[in-house]
Formats: C-alpha cells, sequence, structure tokens
C-alpha cells in the first residue's frame, strides 16, 4: 500500500512539474510596435528558425543574429496583440508578444534578448554552436603545428598544413602561408574542394566545392605571414580524391597558392583531437 502512495505522490508531481514548465501568453515578455517604427530584435547567437504568429506583421532576418519586425499596416487599437513572434537559435529559443501602440515613442527600436529571457533548447539541428566552434579554432589557431610534411610552394609563396582536428562533426583545417616577397598578399578568394588527385584528362576533372562552416580570422591582408583555421562538415572521400585549399589574390597581380590534403592526413585527426580540445 505505500509503495502505491509512493508511486502516486512521484506522479503528481512530475504532473505538477510539467504544468510549472508550461508558458502562457500572459507571461510572456511584450515588445510594443508600430506602423511606422522598425523593431530590431537582436539575439546573442546565430538564430536558426523564426515564427511570427499571424500575417499583420512582416519580419526578416538581415543577419545570422537580427530579426527585424514592422506592423504592415495602423488602425488598430493600442494594446491590441498583433503577434507572437517565436525564435529559435543555437541553444535556446524565445517568445514575444507584439502589442501595438499608436504612439510613435512607446515603440521598441532595438530590443537585446536577455539572459533571463532564453529558455534552453538542445537543438537537433545543432550538433555544435557557433560559440563553440570558434573557441576551439582559436585553440587550436594557438597551438604548435603538429604536421611537418604537407605543403607547397608557388611565387615565392609557401603553404603549410599545421593541424587537422576532427571534433564532433567537424574538421579544422589549420593553415599557414608564408611570403616570401615584399609585396603584401590581398585575399580575394579562400575556396575548400574535393579535387582528383590525378588528372588524366583536362575534361575528366571534377572538383566539388566545400561551404566552410566559420573561417577564424578575418584578416585578408598580410605582408609576410599568415595563419587561417577552416571549419568545414566532416565528410568522408575516395583515396583517388583530395582536400584542398585553394588562396588566390585579388588582381591584377592574381597569385594564387594551394594545399592538397590526402584523406589519409584527414584519418590521422581524430587521434590527437581530444588532448587539444580538453585543455583549459
Amino acid at each position: 500500500m505505500n509503495i502505491k502512495k509512493t508511486l502516486t505522490a512521484v506522479a503528481l508531481s512530475l504532473c505538477f512539474s510539467e504544468a510549472m514548465a508550461q508558458n502562457t501568453y500572459n507571461e510572456l515578455e511584450w515588445l510594443t510596435v508600430n506602423e511606422q517604427v522598425t523593431t530590431m530584435i537582436t539575439a546573442t547567437e546565430p538564430v536558426r528558425f523564426v515564427d511570427i504568429s499571424t500575417d499583420l506583421v512582416a519580419g526578416d532576418q538581415p543577419i545570422d543574429n537580427v530579426i527585424r519586425l514592422k506592423p504592415k499596416e495602423g488602425g488598430h487599437v493600442d494594446g491590441d496583440c498583433l503577434a507572437i513572434v517565436s525564435i529559435v537559435t543555437e541553444r535556446y529559443r524565445t517568445q514575444y508578444a507584439l502589442i501595438y501602440t499608436s504612439q510613435l515613442e512607446e515603440a521598441v527600436t532595438d530590443k537585446t534578448i536577455q539572459t533571463n529571457e532564453q529558455n534552453p533548447y538542445n537543438n537537433p539541428a545543432v550538433s555544435m554552436s557557433t560559440e563553440d566552434l570558434y573557441k576551439f579554432a582559436r585553440r587550436i589557431w594557438n597551438s604548435p603545428a603538429l604536421y611537418r610534411n604537407v605543403s607547397n610552394k608557388n611565387t615565392k609563396l609557401e603553404m603549410r598544413l599545421n593541424n587537422v582536428y576532427a571534433v564532433g562533426d567537424y574538421f579544422f583545417l589549420d593553415f599557414s602561408i608564408e611570403n616570401k616577397t615584399n609585396i603584401r598578399f590581398d585575399i580575394d578568394q579562400m575556396r575548400v574542394k574535393l579535387c582528383d588527385k590525378k588528372l588524366a584528362k583536362a575534361t575528366n576533372s571534377q572538383e566539388i566545392e566545400l561551404e566552410p562552416v566559420i573561417i577564424l580570422d578575418p584578416n585578408l591582408t598580410f605582408k609576410k605571414s599568415y595563419r587561417q583555421v577552416i571549419v568545414i562538415k566532416k565528410l568522408t572521400f575516395p583515396n583517388d580524391k583530395v582536400l584542398t585549399i585553394e588562396v588566390s589574390e585579388e588582381q591584377i597581380s592574381g597569385r594564387t597558392i594551394s594545399l592538397s590534403i590526402d584523406y589519409e592526413d584527414v584519418l590521422n585527426a581524430d587521434s590527437f583531437s581530444n588532448l587539444l580540445l580538453n585543455e583549459e
């Protein structure tokens, strides 16, 4: 009998906890909006999903972490709820009630999502947050080079591989370029591709462009030395392909240098990644 009472108490406790975890409209943060004012909502990390519950409010996402909102028309009663906006980032979600005001001075122009407004969320589409990607990339950028024999020289430029790390669903490619001329190098393009290892005929060559998830250093100009960490989604490729990083200069000089990484080097990445990433 005591066991039944205990189980009943546990069940009631769980139900109460679930009920307490629910939010209602009255608990939402309010943002006052007006058809003549653009309301900007800034998240602390990239936004992955936005939903505006009605067609009364227009919205878009001009950059990764900013949402732009504005009522489509006026004539509403002050205090009317025009819509609920739901925002999902890489690690949290939040909602706001958009409340109409006819007074321009009362409309919110700039809103940053506060910590207490963030509901933690395990986003299945995100295996590693952008913040963590940059954190790991910076550690790698500051680490000693473990590769010594992967390099290429061209037009008094030398490009070499420093490290390859596999972390979660990503490859971190760490490389350097030495400029042995007195002419500054202005980067125009930085590309990552899968290329054929041997080209029998130019017409048979195949290149697959890979879009970097992040490029650590935004600086695109260097005089003598340059180091960069590029992050790409983890992939496998056959032995007749190589992973190629190509850096090309702005015209007119148009210098280009590339580095080819064999799959064997990529496979070795897993053997030492945790040693670095666990350091504090």
